[in-house]
């Protein structure tokens, strides 16, 4: 019999949603249906308007938030092999979303929202031959580990409507410093709400001026 291709597409269970993927992208976590659930129940007092995700791989945090809040979405990847999984993924589950290919500021660039998801690389630069199975591109933060996570605030800042709301993850509460650093922390556009930590990562919550 014909053996499978190691690198061709697999499916992984993630809370229920069939998601496609394959080593090129970052394999699903089902710790990250955290986020997903967190999301969706802050979207239940969040004003009118799709989500939008930023670094969505595969796509399936953003697609499960978006299934249980039962709105629309927008999901952003610079990486096309991810974008290409998202658009499947969201054609399988039949979600509704607006996958965009590119820079995170310039796919969104004037447009608002209620509610900002986002998953970025946060191992700093030395450690990625840690992790010999993930893609470089999709767990690569820069040297602290935070440059990707610091651009999202960047766009959540320009993007959230007031009283919105980010959902952020990072690898745990040594990065909480350097969120609470942020430009838009410092000068009040953003404030930090809360801060869930689990054994593969840690979540970030954080508000839009009202």
């Amino acid at each position: 019999m014909p053996r499978d291709d190691p690198d061709g597409p697999r499916t992984a269970d993630f809370e229920g949603l069939s998601i496609r993927w394959d080593p090129r992208v970052l394999e699903p976590r089902p710790w990250t249906a955290a986020q997903s659930t967190w999301a969706a129940k802050i979207a239940e007092q969040a004003p009118y308007g799709p989500l939008l995700e930023l670094c969505s791989g595969a796509g399936h945090i953003g697609l499960l938030a978006a299934l249980l809040s039962r709105r629309e979405l927008v999901q952003v990847d610079a990486d096309p092999v991810a974008c290409d999984y998202a658009r499947t993924n969201a054609e399988a589950a039949g979600i509704v979303t607006d996958v965009r290919c590119g820079d995170l500021r310039e796919a969104v660039r004037g447009e608002r929202y209620p509610v900002v998801v986002a998953d970025p690389p946060w191992v700093p630069t030395q450690d990625v031959g840690t992790f010999p199975a993930d893609p470089v591109t999709a767990i690569d933060g820069g040297p602290e580990g935070m440059d990707l996570a610091l651009a999202c605030l960047d766009v959540a800042a320009e993007v959230l409507l007031p009283g919105g709301s980010v959902v952020i993850q990072v690898g745990g509460v040594h990065h909480l410093p350097a969120l609470n650093g942020h430009d838009a922390v410092l000068g009040g556009r953003l404030v930090f709400a809360e801060a869930r930590e689990f054994e593969r990562g840690l979540l970030a919550h954080l508000t839009a001026a009202g």
